[in-house]
């Protein structure tokens, strides 16, 4: 069986003001991405979640994930999608049991059920079994399952896989949006997925069994532990960081008989205006753009050896929009005196999450202490439900009354 494995497409992202769904970056990937599917002809899509790149998406972005999708069932190939940390899983599994006629199946919440969604497609070596899992948090699984002794990622995400009743003897694929690790290391993140913070941490080993773990969360493509746990990263780059990553493209899974290897490889798909960050002198970076001009492009500008005057930065923003290009980002890290060397930068910041924003400002304001583990575990949980929040609105009563909830659950172990 043929599955193409997708993530992190996050429709509706921005990149220093400029909208890639205006600037025609995502529709341009989506039109290449049908070419390929049209040249592959896989028996399946999976979407590991972060379809939109926040909870309550702009008009836009829902009209090209339905052309998108629209052109995939045009073409009579089913397509399995999760929820991921900056979707709405209620709002992207609206109208699923109609689409699901449509072979269009979306992750389910877990709100009064403790079952994934799944899917079984057959080939020629038999049944193939998807197993839908959405974006979840320990908090959300502990109140599915009604046990308030899972309290971390790893223990709440074997609990659940439990209840699912797996045949582990004929060949099955997972399709999960969370931070998976080996040994308890972390793959250096790219820049955009770090913003979004509180992700905690699930060893590959929870997912011993299956066949194939499609995941969705972090950006760059890489294994976790095994070939067959895979990230398949975003389709192009989100952050500046992110241009020292491989090549961006979906992967192509082929699953043969049950305990074959399983063969993968990356499909890549060029984006429409690449990213490139210009680290230098003035001289050499004056040098080297005139003599080797490059067009279309998304750019950050690092100057190394003096401060960035306007005439400087003038100079630059010309040359590069005479070339169809837009200078996203400039700055110098010339710093002549080393003011301020101990204090984080910008970019440090943007990748930390707000729990562990919280704790280097607790543990500055208290003399070096930290956080005990009740309140950090607190902070997540309210964090947590205010990734899933609908930014239009204030926080609601429902809102309200689960943090109440939680902190009277809480109080009551003590």
């Amino acid at each position: 069986m043929r599955i193409i494995h997708l993530a992190d497409l996050h429709f509706g992202k921005s990149i220093h003001g400029v909208s890639l769904l205006d600037n025609g970056d995502q529709a341009y990937w989506v039109d290449r991405f049908l070419e390929l599917v049209d040249r592959q002809k896989p028996d399946a899509i999976v979407i590991a979640g972060d379809v939109y790149d926040r909870s309550a998406p702009s008009g836009d972005a829902v009209e090209l994930l339905s052309r998108m999708l629209t052109g995939l069932s045009d073409r009579d190939i089913p397509v399995m999608m999760v929820a991921g940390n900056h979707d709405s899983v209620q709002r992207l599994s609206f109208a699923s049991q109609m689409l699901a006629q449509q072979k269009l199946y979306i992750s389910r919440p877990l709100f009064g059920s403790d079952q994934l969604e799944r899917v079984t497609l057959n080939d020629d070596d038999g049944p193939v079994t998807f197993w839908l899992m959405p974006y979840v948090y320990p908090a959300l699984i502990s109140q599915t399952l009604e046990d308030d002794s899972l309290r971390d990622y790893d223990s709440a995400v074997r609990a659940l896989l439990e209840r699912q009743n797996v045949d582990f003897s004929s060949r099955n694929v997972l399709i999960a949006h969370q931070n998976v690790t080996a040994g308890g290391i972390e793959a250096e993140r790219g820049g955009s997925e770090t913003m979004i913070g509180g992700v905690g941490q699930i060893d590959y080993h929870c997912f011993d069994g299956f066949d194939y773990v499609a995941l969705g969360h972090i950006h760059a493509a890489y294994p976790v532990g095994r070939e067959t746990v895979r990230y398949a990263g975003s389709p192009m780059c989100y952050h500046f960081n992110e241009v020292r990553q491989p090549e961006k493209g979906s992967l192509l899974i082929e699953l043969g008989v049950k305990g074959t290897p399983v063969q993968i490889t990356v499909q890549k798909i060029p984006p429409l205006h690449p990213m490139r960050e210009l680290r230098g002198s003035l001289d050499q970076l004056r040098e080297a753009e005139l003599s080797f001009p490059r067009e279309n492009e998304y750019l950050r500008l690092v100057l190394t050896d003096q401060r960035l005057s306007p005439e400087i930065s003038a100079f630059f923003d010309e040359l590069f929009r005479s070339r169809g290009s837009i200078l996203m980002e400039r700055c110098s890290e010339y710093d002549p005196f080393h003011e301020n060397a101990s204090a984080p930068t910008a970019s440090a910041v943007e990748q930390k999450s707000i729990c562990e924003l919280f704790s280097d400002f607790y543990s500055e304001r208290s003399g070096g202490e930290v956080p005990d583990e009740d309140d950090m575990e607190l902070l997540t949980f309210i964090e947590e439900l205010a990734l899933h929040a609908d930014v239009h609105t204030n926080p609601g009563e429902a809102e309200i009354e689960k943090i109440l909830t939680y902190v009277s659950r809480q109080e009551a172990k003590v």
